[in-house]
C-alpha cells in the first residue's frame, strides 16, 4: 500500500484527517478463509473496461473480456484501439497468448471468480440519464451469478444503483449477499491520454454491501492499483465518484468564467491561474478552454441532478455549473465571429479551420467534444467549416454533415484557425502562417499574433 496524499484545500489539516481513511491491506485480514481470485470477467471493453482487463492480465490472472460489439472485439484483437502505443503491442501479445480471452457470450460469466462491470452511462440530448446499457449488463451478470463469486460495479450512476441492480436482484435469486456472493461498488478512475495518471498508481475506493463484500472486492481491485481505500457502503462510493466529477465541473466552469474576467481587464488567465497556484493551501487550479467533453464531466453530474429532482431536492450551484459548461462552446462561436467581423470577413464568405476536435489531447474520442457544437454553431451562421485532427479521420455534425480531416492544411486558405485540441508530438508550426488565430486552449504559444477566447 503506497502513501496517498490527500487533495484537500483545508490549510494543512489533511494531516489530521488522514487517519479517517480506511486503507485495505491483505495483511489486515488474517486467515482470509477463501480462495484467492484466479479468473475475472470484465463486462464492457471501452475506455474503462479495456485498461482494467489489461491490468488484470498483467497481474497474472485469467481474464475474459466481454462486449456486445463484435466490431469492438475485432478491433481489440487487432490492437486498433485507443491505448498508448507502448501498450498496444502488449495487448496484442496478451490476446495471442490467451491471457486475455475475448467473447460476446455472457455464459462465460458463470466460470469467473469475479466480475467487474464497466459499461457506459451516457445522457441524451436533454441531459436525461440513459442507464439502459448498465441495466442490461447488471441483469445479465445477476442471471449468471454463482455462489462464491465477487461482483464489482465501476460504472458511474445514481446513488443506490449497486443495491437496486445487483444486491436486491441477487437476493431475489436466493443468493445471500455477503455470504453466498459479494457485491461492491468501486468507481473507475481512468484518465485517458495522461500517462502521469496510470491506473496502477491511482488509488481506488471500494464500498461493499457488507464488510465482507468490501474486503473481497478490495482483494480483486488491488490487482490493478497500488492503493485501495474502503468506505462504509456502495452508496458512499457512488456519491464519492459523483462528487469527484462535479468538483471538476465546478472548477472548470469557474476557470472559464475567470478567463472572461481576465479578458475584461486585459490579463492572461494562464498567468493569473499559475500565480494563484503557487499558494500551497486553499487553491486548486483549473484551466480555461473551449468547453468540457468526454465521458464523465458533461454527463455524470446529470445523474445526481436527475435523482435529486425526483425528490424535489435543489442543487443550484451544480445546476448553474452544468448550464455554464453547456454554453461554453457558444462563447467560442461568438468570439470567432467577432474576430472575423473585426477583419471585415462576413460569415457567409468566411472559411474557418478548427485545429483538433477530440475532447482531450492525445485521445481519439469525440464523445461530448465541444468541437461538435462549435463546428455546428459556426456552420449555422453560414461559415464554411473544416477541421484538422490526425487522430480522427471523420467528424459527424449535428445536421448530418460529415466532415473529413484536412490532412495537410494550407494555412493561407483559412480566414481563421480556432485552436481547440493540441495533441502531443504533432507539428503545428504551420499555424503561424494563418492570418488570424483564435486560441481556445489559452496555451498555444507558437503563434505570436494569436487572440484568446
Amino acid at each position: 500500500m503506497t502513501e496517498t496524499s490527500l487533495a484537500l484545500a483545508v490549510n494543512g489539516r489533511e494531516h489530521h484527517l488522514r487517519e479517517r481513511l480506511v486503507a485495505y491491506s491483505p495483511a489486515d485480514v488474517p486467515g482470509r478463509g477463501w480462495s484467492a481470485v484466479d479468473s475475472v470477467a470484465v463486462v464492457g471493453l471501452g475506455y474503462v473496461g479495456l485498461p482494467t482487463a489489461f491490468g488484470l492480465c498483467e497481474a497474472a490472472l485469467h481474464v475474459t473480456g466481454i462486449d456486445t460489439s463484435d466490431s469492438r472485439l475485432a478491433a481489440i484483437e487487432r490492437g486498433e484501439v485507443d491505448l498508448p502505443e507502448c501498450e498496444q503491442a502488449r495487448l496484442v501479445d496478451a490476446v495471442a497468448a490467451g491471457g486475455l480471452r475475448l467473447t460476446g457470450d455472457p455464459a462465460v460469466l458463470g466460470e469467473a471468480d469475479a466480475v467487474i462491470i464497466c459499461v457506459p452511462t451516457p445522457v441524451d440530448e436533454q441531459h436525461t440519464p440513459d442507464p439502459m446499457a448498465l441495466n442490461q449488463a447488471c441483469a445479465t451478470v445477476v442471471a449468471h451469478a454463482h455462489q462464491g463469486q465477487t461482483i464489482i460495479l465501476t460504472s458511474t450512476s445514481f446513488v443506490g444503483t449497486t443495491r437496486s441492480l445487483l444486491t436486491e436482484p441477487l437476493e431475489q435469486r436466493g443468493l445471500t449477499v455477503g455470504t453466498d456472493v459479494h457485491v461492491a461498488f468501486s468507481p473507475e478512475r481512468i484518465d485517458p491520454g495522461n500517462p502521469e495518471h496510470h491506473h496502477s498508481r491511482t488509488p481506488r475506493i471500494v464500498g461493499g454491501a457488507t464488510a465482507a463484500c468490501a474486503t473481497r472486492a478490495a482483494s480483486v481491485i488491488e490487482n490493478v492499483t497500488d492503493s485501495v481505500y474502503l468506505v462504509g457502503s456502495p452508496e458512499a462510493a457512488e456519491l464519492t465518484k459523483l462528487y469527484e466529477n462535479i468538483f471538476r465541473a465546478v472548477t472548470l466552469a469557474l476557470a472559464n468564467e475567470f478567463s472572461d474576467i481576465c479578458a475584461h481587464f486585459g490579463l492572461d488567465p494562464i498567468e493569473v491561474t499559475l500565480a494563484a497556484g503557487t499558494k500551497p493551501y486553499g487553491f486548486l487550479a483549473g484551466f480555461p478552454g473551449p468547453g468540457v467533453g468526454g465521458h464523465c464531466i458533461p454527463c455524470d453530474p446529470h445523474y445526481l441532478l436527475w435523482q435529486l429532482r425526483q425528490h424535489e431536492q435543489a442543487a443550484p450551484l451544480i445546476e448553474q455549473t452544468m448550464r455554464s459548461i453547456e454554453r461554453r462552446p457558444e462563447r467560442v462561436v461568438e468570439r470567432a465571429l467577432q474576430v472575423l467581423a473585426e477583419a471585415d470577413v462576413e460569415p457567409a464568405r468566411a472559411r474557418v479551420l478548427l485545429v483538433g476536435v477530440s475532447y482531450k489531447a492525445g485521445v481519439r474520442d469525440l464523445r461530448e467534444s465541444p468541437a461538435l457544437p462549435i463546428l455546428s454553431g459556426l456552420a449555422r451562421h453560414g461559415v464554411h467549416v473544416a477541421y484538422h485532427d490526425p487522430l480522427l479521420p471523420h467528424v459527424p455534425l449535428q445536421d448530418g454533415t460529415r466532415l473529413t480531416n484536412q490532412e495537410a492544411p494550407d494555412a493561407r486558405q483559412w480566414d481563421l484557425a480556432v485552436i481547440h485540441t493540441v495533441h502531443p508530438e504533432i507539428d503545428y508550426r504551420w499555424v503561424r502562417d494563418c492570418a488570424r488565430v483564435l486560441d481556445a486552449t489559452y496555451r498555444f504559444d507558437l503563434v505570436p499574433h494569436r487572440q484568446l477566447v
